[in-house]
């Protein structure tokens, strides 16, 4: 192995400080509501930068770049909806849920509708969710340690740090992992934009490299862009190599209906021309899911129970759409220089191929400056590991709190004490930590920020319409409410599965055809948040309005809590019970 010590080195640095704040995190952790909620102690400023670390994760810190490396102008709409899907927390979800008072979205869900049925329900969803988002994670583990030590398995990067994360969640739960995530925003933070400052005053900007592919074009011709003159260094000159056969060309790949969206088209041979109605619906589709998909992920939601009020979720909630909203200016940055000037990183497939683009740019200043290209690649690799790690970190708490809280101790051991429920919630993050390893090792050849998207397509057909209905409508019952997120939710779910299989499982060659064939089908089942969505609100109104006598006799007082002002003194605590009692 051709091992950088630099690169270790700042790797080994971000897992030591990891387990070492998780660790002396733990010790504070005392009650079952630090595990869950972290004692809804949290301020503003730590929940923030938290709530952005968790949030930002491989798909924002390799995906982003990999992907708009690869497909081009239609990535962005990642970065973009990625950012706006706050504002549907802030406006319509953050307040009223923190004001509800429960440890888990499924807490909220049995409280509103009166129903333990529902939390069974709602647990499942936050099963599959969490789950799905992992294999993110788990890729972006594989593909930065098979970076770092070249010629390792995919397979030992995805464990290593599985076991890594599971050790931290286990000891400390949700006050364990807080202070590990608002650190590690601010890491992603510098190893983001350092690199991406230095490359740019080196290869020149970000527009520069832009405008050297649209003017390619235009002239059909090489184009030799000019670099910024450094303090140190002459102007440097670069021309890109020939593109890989794989790789989109260029009026595709600056098109803003390139290589992603019009992927069913063109596999059914239709013209551009034709493709552009398969391309937009393709786009409005996947805009819904992560702007919806946002304000629908349970890992995400759980964390405004930290808050100590609804005023303080709410003012968290605008802190993070602008802590995301700076980041995710750079990774296009990566996506744009890495085209022109790694373009064989086309031909890779899996954990070789553009999803490491931000890992590989800084080691091309080695050949002119040395070991600033290692010290610049450490550094991202370090970022790279605190991305997955910080959201792999929330997502645990999340299936882990709703295994241990909700399914342990809200409905087979209800009686269960505090202590009780802390030993299953250290239990439970082993096995589900386990789990979400075995699902890293069957994603290795799918791009990270795809995966992504289609857990916020089942986040924003299932627990979306749940909680912005639930909150707002008193009139929604628990079988609208039930019928309208199992329908739309577990469609959803099957119509992303059939496309991975499609595209993946070679005995699937009969699926992939017909796929291939049918272009509209395929963009709907790829992209199913269009369908969806709707299909799951129309369901819950209509069913809720069939058996409006199931609406719970007290809903003006549960509305009341949701959204009258806490200086009025009307906030409940739903499990406030089980903390009084010990249970």
């Amino acid at each position: 192995m051709n091992i950088d010590p630099w690169i270790v080195g700042f790797a080994a640095v971000t897992v030591i400080g990891t387990i070492y704040m998780g660790f002396r995190s733990a010790g504070s952790a005392k009650t079952a509501s630090d595990f869950f909620v972290a004692g809804r102690s949290v301020s503003v400023g730590w929940n923030s930068a938290a709530i952005s670390g968790e949030y930002l994760s491989a798909a924002s810190f390799m995906g982003v770049a990999g992907m708009v490396m690869s497909s081009g102008y239609d990535a962005l709409w990642y970065p973009v909806c990625y950012a706006c899907g706050y504002l549907f927390l802030l406006l319509f979800i953050a307040g009223p849920l923190r004001r509800f008072g429960a440890y888990t979205i499924p807490d909220f869900a049995e409280g509103r509708f009166d129903s333990p049925v529902f939390r069974r329900i709602a647990v499942c969803f936050v099963l599959f969710i969490g789950f799905f988002y992992t294999m993110p994670q788990m890729k972006g583990a594989g593909v930065t340690l098979a970076y770092i030590f070249p010629g390792l398995p995919y397979w030992v990067g995805v464990a290593l740090v599985g076991a890594v994360i599971t050790l931290n969640v286990a000891l400390g739960g949700m006050k364990g992992i807080t202070l590990v995530q608002a650190v590690q925003y601010w890491a992603k933070m510098f190893a983001i934009s350092v690199p991406a400052f230095v490359l740019m005053g080196i290869y020149g900007s970000y527009g520069s490299h832009l405008k050297s592919n649209e003017t390619r074009v235009e002239a059909r011709s090489a184009i030799v862009g000019e670099a910024i003159p450094g303090a140190n260094a002459m102007p440097e000159k670069f021309v890109r190599a020939e593109l890989p056969a794989k790789a989109p060309q260029d009026e595709a790949w600056i098109s803003p209906f390139g290589s992603l969206t019009t992927k069913p088209a063109k596999a059914a041979g239709l013209s551009d021309e034709e493709a552009r109605p398969y391309s937009l619906l393709y786009t409005y589709s996947l805009i819904i899911a992560l702007v919806c998909g946002t304000a629908g992920l349970p890992h995400i939601l759980v964390r405004f129970y930290t808050n100590p009020d609804g005023v303080a979720a709410k003012r968290t909630t605008m802190w993070v759409m602008i802590l995301i909203g700076v980041f995710y200016v750079f990774p296009p940055v990566f996506g744009v220089l890495g085209r022109n000037l790694l373009p064989e990183l086309y031909e890779g497939v899996g954990a070789k191929g553009t999803d490491k683009i931000v890992l590989e740019l800084p080691k091309l200043l080695n050949q002119k400056y040395g070991m600033l290209g290692s010290i610049l690649s450490g550094i991202t690799c370090a970022g790279a590991f605190a991305a997955f790690m910080s959201t792999f970190s929330g997502l645990l708490v999340s299936i882990t709190g709703a295994l241990a809280h909700d399914i342990y101790g809200r409905i087979l051991r209800p009686n269960s004490t505090s202590e009780q429920r802390m030993k299953m919630f250290k239990v439970f993050a082993v096995i589900c930590g386990f789990t979400a390893v075995l699902l890293g090792l069957t994603v290795e050849a799918f791009e990270i920020n795809k995966l992504v998207g289609w857990a916020f397509a089942v986040a924003a057909t299932s627990y979306f319409p749940l909680l912005f209905l639930a909150t707002w409508w008193p009139g929604i019952t628990m079988p609208g409410a039930a019928t309208g997120m199992l329908v739309g939710g577990v469609f959803s779910l099957i119509s992303v599965i059939s496309t991975m299989i499609a595209d993946q499982s070679p005995w699937a060659t009969g699926l992939k055809t017909w796929y291939a064939a049918h272009p509209l089908a395929r963009t709907l089942a790829e992209q199913p948040a269009i369908w969806g969505l709707p299909l799951a609100i129309v369901l819950m109104v209509v069913v809720s309005k069939v058996t409006r006598a199931k609406v719970p006799g007290d809903i003006r007082l549960k509305m009341l809590v949701l959204h009258a002002p806490e200086a009025l003194g009307l906030k409940q605590e739903y499990i406030k019970e089980q903390e009084g009692m010990g249970h």
